[in-house]
């Protein structure tokens, strides 16, 4: 979901799935579609609106400083250590992230 917000595929104020359509569609138990989407509303990433259903929020959340680099260093620390567990070189990993960052600065498109 965060990866859709991101890359532009779900837009600020889109509606996302019920929790029952999207738990249908991804095979899994509805709990842990809804345990996703409520980190994801307490995070600020989305919103909920009585009896209309869950949006994209409007506005991306506001981190401090150290809050984003906490999170970049712990997202950091999770595909480096999925990179050595696969056997990727250095240069690997971080080509693949680069592609990466400029798929979601191209909105996608790669």
């Amino acid at each position: 979901m965060q990866h859709l917000i991101a890359s532009g595929a779900l837009a600020a104020g889109s509606v996302v799935p019920s929790v029952r359509d999207l738990a249908r569609d991804l095979q899994v138990n509805p709990a842990t579609v809804s345990k996703a989407y409520q980190r994801l509303t307490d995070a600020g990433i989305l919103a909920v609106r009585r009896g209309e259903g869950t949006y994209v929020a409007s506005t991306p959340p506001i981190l401090t400083l150290d809050e984003r680099r906490r999170k970049l260093e712990h997202g950091a620390v999770r595909y480096a250590g999925m990179a050595v567990t696969l056997g990727a070189s250095e240069a690997e990993a971080v080509d693949t992230l680069e592609a990466a960052w400029r798929s979601l600065q191209d909105g996608g498109a790669e």
